[in-house]
């Protein structure tokens, strides 16, 4: 099929997009990489009546230092965060979880941006985001502001970006040099959505959970923080955890689902396996004999 009629629009500054969403009152809609917008628009599932092209923005794009953590731009290519000397050194949990966003050939185009921004509960990188603590930079004609990761997401592809407003980037906190990656998902092919996934990090001091962020996909209508999880880890030894009792808490974070791919039972058994093992993984916890 062919997209309904549309205008196109290329801004060149922020600003100009802003202007533009403003003017268009709900009628225009944002691409980026395109790699989900596309088929929407040729299936008319999307009939917007501008189509805003956000990707000759310069300053939505690339991977800077700030005060306090990283800067992700919106408009920053999947594939080049894969290669980004900054994120790998600082956010190797990004790194990961970008290793399992789509296809090579659909990371070339999509932007780090426009997965956050489409809120897909089954998403790496959404997730991700909750469990590092990021904050969405989000512009509009009334200025800057700054929605923490863990408000962004209201449900199933719905935020609290506004219809004039543009994400422009993601500000991921400070994590210190050597801190754990938690990260592991369960698909069906490589580079399917996951049926549901893990993602996160963790920091050890003296043989202590001396941070932690975790967070759910594919376990509920967006992504979930594994608050009851984190508590039951923060300043434990070491050899005091126990990854069942843990594993428990963390699927009881969540909201598992039936659909046409698995069931809830299906999310809850399959979510405490792996929550255990990539838990026991990364702390180096021995197995319970």
């Amino acid at each position: 099929m062919k997209p309904a009629p549309f205008d196109y629009v290329r801004p060149a500054s922020v600003r100009e997009a802003c202007g533009i969403l403003a003017e268009a009152g709900g009628g225009a809609t944002v691409i980026a990489g395109g790699q989900t917008l596309m088929p929407l628009l040729n299936l008319r599932m999307s009939q917007p009546f501008i189509l805003v092209d956000i990707a000759g923005i310069e300053d939505i794009q690339g991977v800077s230092a700030v005060p306090g953590g990283l800067r992700v731009g919106a408009m920053t290519r999947q594939a080049d965060g894969l290669t980004d000397a900054l994120l790998a050194a600082r956010l190797p949990a990004m790194v990961m979880a970008l290793e399992h966003v789509g296809h090579h050939q659909t990371r070339n185009r999509g932007t780090v941006g426009g997965s956050i921004a489409l809120g897909e509960p089954a998403a790496e990188m959404p997730a991700t985001a909750v469990a590092l603590g990021a904050t969405m930079e989000i512009a509009s004609l009334r200025g800057i502001r700054q929605v923490a990761a863990a408000d962004f997401y209201l449900g199933p592809y719905m935020t609290a970006l506004e219809p004039d407003e543009l994400l422009t980037g993601v500000i991921y906190p400070h994590w210190p040099e050597g801190h754990l990656v938690l990260f592991r998902e369960v698909a069906r092919r490589p580079g399917d959505f996951a049926l549901l996934g893990m993602t996160g990090a963790a920091v050890l001091e003296d043989g202590a959970v001396a941070r932690i962020g975790l967070a759910w996909f594919g376990m509920g209508p967006t992504p979930i923080r594994m608050v009851q999880a984190e508590n039951a880890l923060l300043g434990q030894a070491l050899t005091d955890i126990d990854p069942d009792t843990v594993a428990r808490l963390a699927v009881a974070d969540a909201a598992p689902f039936d659909d046409h791919h698995v069931s809830a039972e299906y999310r809850r058994t399959v979510g405490h396996r792996i929550f255990r093992r990539t838990l026991r993984e990364a702390l180096g916890l021995k197995e319970a004999v």
